[in-house]
């Protein structure tokens, strides 16, 4: 299930980063605002993501230097 919800973020965040490049470029009034609702609809998924709880007993992984700080 974990994986599951990981997947879920990475996918929100590329579109989130497509969105932006594409913002970046010549567009309509009309794409442009298309553009801005479908990013702030992409951003509101991923906070709703993060926000639920990750399932008892999952533990999300330390970085090696900070796993060692904490068993040290």
């Amino acid at each position: 299930m974990p994986d599951d919800k990981l997947a879920r973020l990475r996918t929100h965040r590329d579109n989130i980063r497509r969105y932006r490049r594409l913002l970046g470029t010549k567009l309509t009034e009309l794409e442009r605002q298309f553009i801005e609702k479908r990013l702030a609809e992409e951003r509101a998924a991923m906070e709703n993501i993060a926000a639920s709880p990750f399932p008892p007993g999952f533990q999300i992984p330390l970085p090696a230097c900070e796993a060692m700080r904490v068993h040290a």
